[in-house]
């Protein structure tokens, strides 16, 4: 599929959508709460994992529920611990380790024809997790690397991660017009909408991200032959399109640039989620998913 001169995807032919209705999978044992959007009718088609990265929560996925569960397919988003409708919890007392036992855990409980889509530090997890659980195929946006993509952190940049951080890290503590320019594919109710759903107070996990910047080991073997896609954004500037091309060559797993979308874009832009939603749907088509 080619890009327009602008950089933005013409859309797919529209497809006719189907009732949804909204459930919920509480896995009470480890605190954890799954929000799921599903298509009136069951159909053969695999249930969908969605895995959200820092600070986030399902909010991050609505846009792309609604569109997934109107064409048939099941689409779960994992609510990590102490993350938005999961429980409170410590955050001093988590890790990068604990939760890829959250996304284990929500693997084992939908089944191992899931495929599961990872956004940011979520899509990370989800190959960590996938290292445990064999699931039915792999769908990565913008994902964080592993250890073998990323260069050798610095002392200074581990030290600089607090216990406990918020939205200031990650650059969202400012003026809206400034994130805005920085995420040209997202409206103005866009940005306030994240700005507020990352919450006003520090609540991840400093240990997580000192994990992941330090490198996070996979195995490729032992994710198997499964489908994968890697997605890219050109606006990214957590995880450049460059790094996502790296990613999907060390994966041999096919690759889909979207040169105008940023980070958030690919998944929460009112208008540019749907490029990035059509491309992911054309390959779960594509390999029977």
């Amino acid at each position: 599929m080619t890009e327009s001169p602008t950089g933005v995807r013409p859309m797919a032919a529209s497809v006719p959508t189907r009732p949804v209705r909204k459930d919920e999978i509480e896995l009470s044992e480890r605190g954890i709460y799954i929000e799921s959007w599903l298509p009136e009718r069951r159909s053969r088609r695999r249930p969908l994992l969605f895995v959200h990265g820092e600070l986030a929560g399902s909010w991050v996925w609505e846009h792309h529920l609604q569109y997934f569960a109107a064409r048939g397919w099941e689409g779960h988003a994992l609510n990590l611990r102490n993350h938005f409708w999961s429980q409170t919890a410590d955050p001093t007392t988590l890790s990068f380790e604990t939760y890829t036992e959250d996304v284990v855990e929500a693997i084992e409980r939908l089944g191992s024809t899931v495929v599961v889509v990872g956004h940011g530090m979520g899509g990370l997890l989800a190959l960590k997790a996938i290292e445990r659980h064999p699931v039915g195929g792999l769908i990565l946006l913008s994902s964080e690397l592993p250890k073998d993509l990323r260069p050798p952190a610095h002392s200074h940049e581990l030290r600089e991660i607090p216990e406990v951080y918020g939205r200031d890290l990650l650059g969202w503590e400012t003026l809206p017009e400034r994130l805005q320019r920085d995420h040209r594919d997202l409206a103005l109710a866009d940005i306030l909408r994240i700005q507020h759903l990352l919450g006003q107070k520090p609540h991840e996990a400093g240990a997580a991200r000192r994990q992941m910047i330090s490198g996070v080991p996979i195995e490729r073997a032992r994710l198997g032959t499964i489908p994968k896609l890697v997605i890219g954004a050109g606006l990214d500037r957590y995880v450049p399109e460059a790094s996502s091309e790296r990613l999907a060559e060390w994966l041999s797993a096919e690759y889909e640039p979207f040169g105008a979308h940023s980070h958030f874009g690919l998944v929460l832009g009112e208008a540019s989620h749907l490029q990035v939603a059509e491309t992911m749907r054309a390959f779960l088509e594509a390999n029977h998913l």
